[in-house]
């Protein structure tokens, strides 16, 4: 039986590849609220406070494509702030600005949906109480996706100045097109180890670390057996997993090498690809 990931096991950075990088960098900062914490070249990285970033941004060289909408890699990325007024006020912004928006009360979070320049997916949500939270017969986690309390957040927010993302944001979890739902359950929760969280209808598994609600998404929404998205197209680079420390990343790396998954040393940690090319950065949390 595979042993389950570490419970302190989190997100880190997420990495994309957009058209162009002026544009982006003014979304995300202006819309979205992060902030910029270095540019190099082609290359910007934007945080909430700190050092550490939540989004790294790559251009792409000139003939970059639209991604097709049948394909796997990003559905979305989910950037998750502390409070509910937090929320409020990322909501306001984004009604001042006339941004289109979606959304969806989770029971255990609510979500507020949008689509950057390239159409990468971006989810702004907010956790309830985890002892709020409740689960079905089956020990999985209940969600839903019923309409969000607008007016209820707008209230918290009230006349308070919107300052961007506040410190204590986080990278919530990351969701995916998959080109087969037990092909990716086999890499993300027989190999690297995630528990199941919730399986919905044979399209859609979530998966996490230490009885989280997910830290990872999986879809055939796009199409079973979809292909992977031309390199020139904007999307998803990689996205991070933060293991507690190099015994636990030892472990997996195991685990991946026994199956034959070939993994690359990249800065500070190793990248493998899942079975649907959606690469992760296994690396130790600072």
């Amino acid at each position: 039986m595979t042993r389950s990931i570490h419970p302190d096991t989190d997100l880190g950075t997420v990495h994309l590849k957009v058209a162009e990088l002026d544009r982006s960098i003014r979304f995300y900062e202006e819309i979205i609220g992060l902030q910029l914490i270095s540019r190099e070249g082609e290359t910007a990285r934007l945080g909430a406070g700190g050092p550490a970033a939540l989004l790294q941004l790559e251009q792409l060289s000139e003939g970059a494509v639209p991604a097709p909408r049948r394909r796997t890699g990003l559905y979305h990325f989910a950037i998750l702030v502390p409070t509910r007024e937090a929320l409020g006020l990322a909501v306001r912004n984004f009604l001042q600005r006339r941004v289109p928006i979606g959304q969806g009360d989770h029971l255990v979070s609510e979500a507020i949906y949008l689509n950057d320049p390239d159409d990468n997916g971006i989810e702004v949500y907010a956790d309830r109480p985890r002892e709020n939270w409740t689960y079905t017969p089956q020990g999985e986690v209940a969600m839903a996706t019923d309409p969000v309390d607008i007016e209820g957040l707008l209230a918290l927010a009230g006349d308070k100045p919107w300052t961007g993302l506040p410190a204590g944001t986080v990278m919530g979890h990351v969701h995916l097109h998959v080109r087969d739902l037990q092909e990716a359950k086999r890499f993300y929760v027989d190999m690297l180890g995630f528990d199941i969280a919730a399986n919905y209808g044979g399209q859609a598994l979530f998966v996490s670390a230490g009885g989280y609600h997910h830290h990872v998404g999986l879809n055939t929404w796009a199409g079973v057996g979809a292909p992977p998205p031309p390199a020139n197209a904007p999307g998803l680079i990689f996205f991070t997993v933060r293991l507690p420390d190099t015994a636990e990343l030892a472990r997996i790396l195991t685990a991946v090498g026994e199956q034959g998954i070939p993994s690359e040393q990249f800065e500070d940690g190793y990248l493998v690809a899942d079975p649907s090319s959606n690469r992760v950065l296994l690396t130790v949390r600072a």
